[in-house]
């Protein structure tokens, strides 16, 4: 029997989702959704992971549970085709991330480089840094061989994360059999799609920075961060100026946003965007017009988006349904590779009466 085709992805839910995230995950999941490709797919609401660095502040983590759901479903997650889950509510995650954290040492967790940079951007002092947040590689891990995953589509700075969850599958099946599905990163093919910076070019995009464009941002804020607010090339100082394109955000969302189409539609002096940066770089192209070419790409992209997050937003009781019985489904899901675990490892005392019939058996061998 062919190995099914199962994908897992996720998101921790501190806030509203945002282009960072459209860019580097959410479309590459509804095109493997609607693909047919897989036979099944699950995204997890990563609670638990949130709430290894806002522990004093849970009711962030709770107000934000809706907003990620209506921002997955409006940017086109199908629940008829997609299981969405959230993952405190799944009993046999924290089972799996306690067997495993045997299996991992502090200084293997120590190495982790997403970690390290996510220690230094969130300015934890080592004494003083969360045991949960340190050890979060490992409850990732448990997420993604709870549901068999044998795809994972992450940005470019997750892949210390798989490859850390590889390591736990090759030990634990090691140590205890053929138990556990070995999964794959699966990166986008756009360069700039694994990990679009921040509209302030300093930073990957991200929540805590405030750098970001929301997907549910209105037409004027998306047009106040790009104007007000994103990096173009300082030493463009006169349209006639040469200009760079290293480090010029705007260049930087046209690679991941534009197609040729584009240029037809809202900027008809140029066939691509290579013909665009050849002029950028050579001077006599403003950052003005740059700017409103990417404005008008990108109302095209999040209008879309905004109106289906209105309509799901009018509908809570669905979307709370929709959650809570997907998350129902991942329940019996994960329970099957927690119970399929616990037999590889000889702790399934009460399933099959194993340590009755193996203390009989000493028995019977000592009074021979």
């Amino acid at each position: 029997m062919a190995e099914k085709k199962i994908i897992l992805t996720g998101d921790r839910p501190t806030g509203r989702l945002h282009l960072g995230h459209y860019v580097g995950s959410l479309m590459r999941r509804v095109e493997m959704q609607n693909s047919g490709l897989y036979d099944e797919t699950y995204i997890l609401i990563a609670d638990d992971q949130a709430l290894t660095d806002n522990a004093d502040n849970p009711g962030k983590i709770r107000d934000n549970i809706i907003n990620v759901m209506l921002d997955y479903l409006s940017v086109g997650i199908d629940p008829a085709k997609t299981t969405i889950c959230v993952q405190s509510a799944l009993p046999a995650l924290h089972a799996l991330t306690f067997y495993y954290l045997n299996l991992v040492t502090t200084s293997r967790l120590s190495r982790n480089p997403t970690v390290k940079a996510e220690i230094q951007m969130r300015g934890f002092a080592e004494e003083g840094l969360p045991a949960g947040f340190f050890t979060y590689p490992v409850s990732q891990a448990a997420d993604i061989t709870a549901f068999d995953a044998t795809v994972v589509p992450v940005g470019e700075d997750q892949l210390p994360m798989i490859e850390q969850t590889r390591e736990i599958v090759e030990r634990f099946n090691r140590t205890y059999g053929e138990t556990l599905v070995m999964p794959k990163a699966l990166i986008p093919e756009n360069e700039t799609q694994r990990r679009l910076p921040g509209v302030d070019g300093k930073a990957k995009m991200s929540k805590s920075l405030g750098n970001c464009i929301y997907l549910s941002d209105s037409a004027k804020a998306v047009k106040k961060q790009v104007n007000g607010k994103m990096f173009t090339d300082p030493l463009h100082l006169r349209i006639e100026d040469p200009g760079h394109l290293e480090g010029n955000v705007v260049f930087a969302y046209l690679d991941a946003l534009c197609r040729d189409e584009h240029f037809a539609e809202y900027l008809p002096d140029y066939a691509n965007l290579d013909e665009m940066k050849a002029h950028y770089c050579k001077g006599g192209l403003g950052d003005g017009t740059c700017k409103k070419f990417l404005i008008n790409i990108l109302e095209e992209r999040l209008k879309p988006i905004r109106e289906a997050r209105e309509k799901w937003a009018a509908d809570i009781d669905t979307v709370y349904d929709i959650l809570r019985e997907g998350t129902q489904k991942a329940v019996e899901k994960t329970n099957a590779t927690l119970a399929r675990v616990r037999k590889a490892m000889r702790i399934d005392y009460f399933d099959s009466r194993v340590i009755v019939k193996e203390w009989e058996a000493l028995l019977r061998q000592t009074n021979q």
